[in-house]
């Protein structure tokens, strides 16, 4: 079953585009664009990045840089997190281990 796409308005840096997506995506595309227009004025406004284009290309490389270091917190979160259930599930095992040899 598809549903029908519909044609959402966008502004960024103060040009409309008309992107299309699915009705269910339309706050989620709407909350990305008021985010990557919010970024592109903030490079803007430095002043150091002149033409659309290289405020485009750095807002995504600046974009990307932050998404991949959360993956890389994330990863590293997950990793401490199984290092640390594998040593509590090692001292379950030896405690489950010593109460059946007392039981025996």
């Amino acid at each position: 079953m598809s549903s029908k796409r519909n044609a959402v308005a966008v502004t960024i840096l103060g040009k409309e585009y008309r992107i299309g997506c699915e009705p269910q995506d339309e706050e989620a595309l709407l909350k990305a664009a008021r985010f990557l227009d919010a970024r592109m004025k903030e490079i803007r406004g430095t002043g150091k990045v002149i033409g659309t284009d290289r405020i485009a290309v750095m807002a995504a490389l600046n974009i990307a840089h932050e998404l991949l270091a959360r993956e890389h917190h994330a990863d590293a979160v997950a990793s401490t997190a199984n290092k640390r259930i594998r040593a509590l599930r090692e001292r379950i095992e030896i405690a489950l281990n010593d109460s059946a040899q007392l039981e025996l």
